[in-house]
């Protein structure tokens, strides 16, 4: 969640070795859209529940899909907090497949009464620009908006794609926040390896 009540002033502020800084911005719907037309495959997607909650299949995916982007938070999450998360009934994990191969995972989080979270959307590399993308965002906002929800929310930073905002844009999401985040580079904690997302430099000192 973001703090609405932190707040920083102008300038550039400076930070230590191991830390990381990028910009977040947060989109909204509040109404559900209009459902897309979506192309035939001759492989279609299948989006199945995530059984379990099998931590070890759960993180593995989440991996595969975040190393390039800086996804690291449940990868350094406790087992235990981790498994309410995922074991709550109102999480819900879906793997996205194709020909029975694991390619996308989206996780709506139904926690806050009124409000769903797309806690987290991604696709491993190999996956995007085929299509999966529209598919899997059309089935978020279909499950999302089956349930008494007054919105929809998401964000994403400056670590994401470069084709996350517009997509979310395009999907129907309004941007009305912007936040800073700052946390210690996962690549010097270990939670990610250090050849991970080569786009953003690696400062120790």
């Amino acid at each position: 969640m973001i703090d609405k009540e932190k707040f920083i002033g102008d300038g550039y502020w400076l930070l230590p070795p191991g830390k990381l800084a990028n910009v977040v911005v947060c989109l909204e719907m509040t109404a559900k859209p209009t459902q897309r037309p979506v192309p035939q495959r001759d492989r279609p997607f299948a989006l199945e529940r995530m059984p379990g909650p099998d931590l070890g299949a759960y993180r593995a995916l989440f991996r595969r899909i975040g190393e390039d982007w800086m996804w690291f938070s449940r990868l350094k999450m406790p087992d235990d907090r981790l498994h309410a998360i995922l074991a709550d009934p109102a999480v819900e994990v879906f793997v996205l497949k194709e020909d029975q191969i694991h390619i996308g995972l989206l996780e709506l989080d139904f926690r806050e009464e009124g409000q769903c979270e797309l806690a987290f959307f991604g696709l491993v590399p190999e996956a995007i620009g085929q299509g999966a993308g529209r598919f899997l965002m059309d089935q978020a906002i279909q499950k999302a908006w089956a349930r008494p929800i007054r919105r929809l929310w998401v964000h994403t930073c400056s670590f994401d794609h470069p084709g996350a905002l517009g997509f979310y844009r395009r999907s129907g999401f309004v941007p009305y926040a912007y936040a800073v985040e700052v946390h210690d580079d996962p690549r010097l904690t270990g939670h990610l390896p250090r050849t991970a997302s080569p786009q953003i430099p690696l400062i120790e000192k």
